[in-house]
């Protein structure tokens, strides 16, 4: 038996609540199926800890998981959580370069960079790295940026001021340290906190730009002279959200898997039907979810055992 009954209670981000609000009108849902509370981590935390909860679900920072998480574990309360991502992109010897490129300008640009998986860190085989990066940069800029509203425009603005000085402190910071700016990495002049699609080449580890999520249109890249140590580089970090590998070598192919991270998309990025299972890796969250995990999360198992007949 299964308890399948209760309300559920959405508590958007303090930085972008109307679209969950507009989101709720148009599901035009009874009353008390969806409780909807406006609020930052004021609201969030005590919510997560309330006697009535039983499960938390939550996605956003590290730092706010972990509090949202202890709120939840001081009742027993069971928790998902889907935190921060520094997700590697390794490309192989072999793989077209142009098409591969095209391909990581999508991931890595795609909503202004501010998708949980976005691809961060781009760890590029020696043989074709001058092709690639080429293309890459091509690729940014051919990305109009501005108000999303406007027509033709394809990157609109960051969340806000905030999120856009974490861009500009990364990006200044690599430089800093000797990073090349190959495209972008300059804050455009008008409204709005728009950022351009930014390349970045010459980075090492110092650099905040490869081991802090960024959250923005930045893709900094690193040479590596053969795929292992890409795989290697690539699993060097605290996080462990999602992670993806271009190669052609069906043995390459089952190294990917060694990368910790919820999922590892192979020559595609974001592929994967309904029935897909992840939990996140390291400090990226805990649960697992997708599919038949998600629907054990939200429910709770019980069994009622009667008696034979005498």
């Amino acid at each position: 038996m299964t308890e399948e009954s209760h309300a559920d209670t959405a508590e958007p981000s303090e930085r972008g609540p109307l679209s969950v609000v507009r989101l709720l009108e148009l599901a035009e849902l009874p009353p008390g199926v969806v409780n909807l509370v406006l609020g930052d981590a004021r609201a969030g935390i005590p919510l997560a800890g309330h006697e009535q909860i039983q499960l938390v679900h939550f996605t956003g920072s590290v730092a706010t998981g972990k509090r949202v998480g202890a709120a939840a574990g001081e009742r027993l309360h069971r928790a998902v959580l889907e935190l921060g991502g520094k997700d590697p992109v390794v490309v192989d010897a072999g793989v077209d370069p142009v098409a591969t490129a095209q391909a990581v300008a999508f991931g890595a640009f795609i909503n202004t960079g501010q998708i949980c998986t976005s691809m961060e860190r781009i760890y590029v085989h020696r043989d074709v790295a001058e092709p690639f990066v080429e293309a890459l940069v091509a690729a940014a800029e051919s990305f109009p940026v501005g108000n999303g509203l406007d027509e033709g425009v394809v990157l609109g603005p960051l969340v806000d001021q905030r999120q856009r000085d974490i861009v500009v402190r990364h990006v200044e910071d690599a430089v800093r340290k000797g990073a090349k700016v190959r495209a972008g990495g300059i804050v455009p002049a008008g409204k709005g906190f728009c950022y351009p699609p930014t390349v970045l080449t010459e980075v090492d580890d110092s650099m905040l730009v490869l081991t802090e999520e960024t959250f923005g249109p930045v893709a900094p890249v690193v040479v590596v002279d053969a795929f292992e140590e890409g795989l290697e580089r690539a699993s060097q970090s605290e996080y462990g959200l999602a992670a993806t590998v271009y190669t052609d070598d069906p043995d390459h192919i089952a190294a990917a898997a060694r990368i910790p991270a919820g999922v590892t998309w192979v020559n595609q990025w974001q592929g994967g039907g309904p029935e897909r299972l992840y939990e996140p890796a390291r400090d990226s969250g805990m649960g697992a979810t997708g599919a038949r995990a998600a629907y054990d999360a939200a429910t709770r198992p019980s069994s009622v055992h009667i008696a034979a007949a005498s």
